[in-house]
């Protein structure tokens, strides 16, 4: 898979000067081709003499070159209504232009360095999405080819994760990894009710164990489907799921083990072989066998391609199912998750339900019901357009532009890092303990917002609640020349908060709005 007379160059990046045109040219682009019509290019030459310069990696006007009229005023000075329906319409270039300009003032996804969800596709991919998006997915007698496309997205997928049987194990696609965890869980305590009402055993004290870090879905799952959440804590030396922490949270009444191929707050892989070792140790001296989930939102499309050697999928004999979200590094636009099982009997049949009102008798096992076909089919694209190889050139671009800057920062004498990108392409750092009484991590992010970079500043979970925390996450737009502005931008920021000779603000992480895995 790995070819060392190929750069690591990626054909999804809007970005990127064509220094060679090696590997467009086999990916089936001429050198002449704009992967990127329409969006701003950056030149880190542009930058070199002017280090004392505030530089804005892009246009600092999020309005510049709209009319400067307003599309709300109407005849006789009206102005239309925000919160109740007007009592006429108006003309479609009007409609268009009064959300044009509001959503003008959105930020920059491509300086949006909080978010793993990918935010750019290649004009191709925008044309098949264009042709696609009016399919009702659910609508299977209607739209029989999207209905086998999304069957062979989960038939691939299921041979990328090793399992046994790909060609007949069960999966589906979601709206993305949150609905994919959800439906996961959901077997998961289905199988273990069924399992214990065959033993006459009572199924009123459900569990099911994770780390502190986990993603948030899952506290929501154990919240709304009323099943009591034993959380494993983080700690310095154990940043992710502790294996003895997993065997001393455990019992006969625990649905599932929850691992995460990429840690939402680190983007560190949790040991999922070691755990499902300890839990076989655990059943062949108990006799309780207790499955594992792998939440690999981020992890399953970077560690088949990146790291093979690590062993965390259906290899593992215990883990029973497998969500991904195709809208992070499956590098498709919101909107599309994935979740696998290991084998057909993994998903319990009465958790699948049949409906005939549509034309035909369809199978369903979702959260959502209606819902538009063209993420699959952006999916399916993006396994034939890049295959393996693809993939693989656009992950490790990627991951050599986290380990860029995690070596860059880790130079910076204010930070201490604490993940450097060798896993999922993500970094994070904290600020030395003492190193300044004026200025915090807040304020740093609230600096870099100035330049137009969201980089989130956070507290670890409990027991680590008192660090604060600084990532980012790489992603495919993010380009090596935008690191290096954002790196100057970042330089100038903590410049300029040094200069401070009193605290810069007492305001606390409550004050600025974030979330951290959108």
């Amino acid at each position: 898979m790995h070819h060392n007379s190929k750069p690591y160059v990626s054909p999804f990046d809007p970005y990127r000067p064509f220094q060679n045109n090696t590997y467009y040219s086999h990916m089936g682009y001429s050198f002449n081709d704009s992967l990127g019509a329409g969006l701003p290019l950056f030149n880190s030459h542009d930058y070199s003499h002017h280090s004392k310069r505030r530089v804005h990696p892009g246009n600092p006007s999020p309005i510049h070159g709209y009319s400067i009229h307003s599309p709300f005023i109407r005849k006789g000075g009206e102005i239309l209504p925000h919160d109740r329906l007007p009592e006429q319409g108006m003309l479609p270039k009007k409609a268009y232009e009064a959300i044009h300009n509001d959503i003008a003032l959105d930020g920059s996804p491509q300086l949006n360095l909080a978010t793993f969800v990918t935010t750019w596709m290649e004009p191709t991919a925008n044309q098949l999405y264009t042709e696609a998006f009016d399919k009702n997915l659910i609508d299977k007698d209607e739209y029989p080819k999207t209905a086998e496309i999304e069957e062979r997205c989960i038939r691939i997928l299921a041979d990328l994760w090793h399992a046994p049987h790909p060609h007949t194990t069960m999966g589906v696609s979601t709206t993305g990894s949150s609905e994919s965890c959800m439906l996961g869980g959901l077997a998961l305590k289905r199988r273990w009710q069924n399992e214990r009402k065959k033993q006459g055993k009572p199924i009123d004290r459900p569990n099911i164990v994770f780390s502190s870090a986990v993603q948030v879905v899952w506290k929501k799952f154990a919240n709304y489907w009323d099943i009591e959440p034993r959380y494993v804590n983080i700690s310095p030396d154990c940043p992710y799921l502790d294996p003895k922490g997993v065997l001393s949270s455990v019992d006969e009444n625990t649905i599932g083990v929850v691992t995460t191929l990429g840690v939402t707050y680190t983007g560190l892989y949790e040991p999922v072989e070691q755990i499902a070792k300890c839990l076989d140790e655990l059943q062949s001296r108990t006799g309780l066998n207790i499955p594992i989930h792998v939440d690999a939102a981020s992890g399953g499309f970077i560690a088949p391609f990146l790291q093979p050697e690590i062993i965390w999928d259906f290899q593992i004999e215990r883990v029973k199912s497998i969500n991904v979200s195709g809208h992070k590094y499956g590098l498709v636009y919101p909107g599309i998750g994935w979740i696998i099982w290991r084998e057909t009997e993994d998903l319990p049949e009465d958790l699948i339900f049949h409906v005939s009102y549509l034309g035909g008798n369809m199978s369903t096992f979702a959260l959502s019901f209606t819902r538009p076909s063209a993420q699959v089919l952006l999916q399916y694209y993006n396994f034939l357009r890049l295959g393996k190889e693809g993939y693989y050139e656009i992950q490790k671009y990627t991951q050599s532009v986290a380990l860029f800057l995690s070596n860059a920062i880790q130079k910076i004498e204010h930070f201490e890092l604490l993940t450097d990108g060798s896993h999922l392409p993500v970094l994070a750092w904290r600020l030395k303990e003492g190193h300044s009484s004026h200025w915090n991590l807040y304020d740093l992010s609230r600096t870099l917002r100035t330049f137009g970079w969201q980089v989130p500043a956070y507290p670890l979970p409990p027991d680590m609640e008192n660090v604060t925390i600084m990532r980012v996450v790489v992603r495919t737009e993010f380009s090596m020349e935008l690191a290096q502005v954002f790196l100057m931008n970042l330089i100038e920021s903590i410049t300029y908060l040094d200069s401070m000779d009193r605290p810069v603000s007492n305001e606390t992480k409550h004050h600025i709005a974030f979330h951290h895995d959108v």
